[in-house]
């Protein structure tokens, strides 16, 4: 079963949520619209700027552990190597 490790953002540079899910598109949709109080709802952490697919859940799941205790740099560099402006990139998720 896939999994997708992702992470949302309030802005650029702003508060950041490392997650991981098998429905990327379903947990982003519970995120954006506020179905599940939380830190991301508290927050206002709904843009969704970097994530990952994986062939197996539990491979996911160990990279957001791995990435939960990396130096916040760390986290700011990961997604701009590959989104340096920061856009909200749900719609590529079209294809999940």
């Amino acid at each position: 079963m896939k999994g997708y490790v992702y992470i949302l953002a309030s802005r650029r540079n702003g508060t950041l949520y490392i997650g991981v899910t098998r429905d990327l598109p379903g947990r982003l949709y519970e995120h954006q619209n506020e179905l599940t109080p939380g830190f991301t709802s508290r927050y206002g952490v709904k843009t969704l700027v970097w994530f990952e697919e994986y062939d197996l859940l539990v491979d996911a799941i160990t990279r957001e552990k791995t990435m939960k205790k990396w130096p916040r740099k760390w986290k700011l560099n990961l997604i701009e190597e590959r989104n340096p402006d920061w856009e909200d990139i749900a719609s590529h998720l079209h294809s999940l």
